[in-house]
């Protein structure tokens, strides 16, 4: 398959101005971007025509051309990163398949990715992939405990029998009794934020008008589910370290010390 990865990038965050370009250093202690530490996850992956950054600043673009990554300018008007994935595309050509790749996700295991591309290799009726991790008994406690202290962190997902997504949310579901978490691993999982789609489901998404729950719930995927494309769901084992985002400044310091348990420079 003609594959590519795509990683959008914006630098006006709300919470974080300037995200793809703050400096974090490594296991050796070698300060890189974000951005660029995501190019490199991304280019771990197997199986990979080509890695592309796209953005609409010039800040974002002209650090990633320095590097030597290829970088495709899309509009400022796009509302998230699969918008902008799907603007992207169409200065490709060729194409049988597109990852998103987060751009705050640096410490993605090439492993999810290459899942969700055996998946749709597998599977030639899905136009959508997503992986999804299975929690633990105690995981599940912490996240509880955060919700009820008015912190909403990581997005939950449930599937039907064919490992297809019924819904995804920022609230924990399904609902769990009180003896759901009696053993190790709980029945809930966690979604993780990287895509694989056909170029035709970029299309369709992004000729679809932005659904209500897409908007209540803040969760681009949405759209896809409103619109009655189905969402595969790939189940993905935990890696070693902390799998965490870069939202926040207070988020520097967790996610390096989790580049140093990984060994990644």
């Amino acid at each position: 398959m003609n594959c590519v990865i795509l990683i959008p990038a914006r630098y006006g965050s709300s919470r974080y101005p300037g995200k793809p370009l703050v400096e974090l250093k490594g296991a050796q202690g070698a300060s890189k971007p974000l951005i660029l530490r995501s190019v490199d996850a991304a280019r771990r992956v197997a199986g990979i025509s080509g890695v592309f950054v796209t953005t609409d600043d010039e800040r974002i673009a002209d650090a990633c051309t320095r590097y030597g990554v290829g970088v495709i300018m899309t509009s400022p008007e796009c509302r998230n990163g699969t918008e902008r994935c799907a603007e992207a595309v169409r200065q490709l050509h060729d194409l049988d398949l597109v990852i998103n790749f987060q751009g705050d996700a640096l410490l993605t295991p090439p492993a999810f990715v290459e899942a969700l591309i055996a998946r749709m290799e597998q599977d030639a009726e899905a136009l959508v992939a997503t992986p999804a991790l299975r929690l633990t008994s105690d995981e599940v406690r912490t996240l509880k405990s955060e919700q009820a202290a008015g912190r909403v962190g990581g997005t939950s997902v449930v599937n039907d029998a064919h490992g297809r997504a019924l819904y995804f949310s920022k609230r924990l579901i399904p609902y769990l009794p009180a003896d759901a978490l009696d053993g190790d691993l709980s029945p809930m999982r966690l979604h993780v934020g990287v895509y694989a789609y056909r170029p035709a489901a970029l299309e369709l998404y992004a000729s679809s008008r932005s659904s209500e729950l897409e908007t209540l719930e803040g969760l681009e995927q949405l759209r896809f589910l409103d619109a009655g494309v189905a969402i595969a769901v790939v189940e993905v084992t935990p890696p070693p370290f902390a799998l965490r985002e870069l939202n926040n400044p207070e988020d520097v310091a967790p996610i390096e010390q989790a580049l140093r348990e990984a060994g990644l420079e």
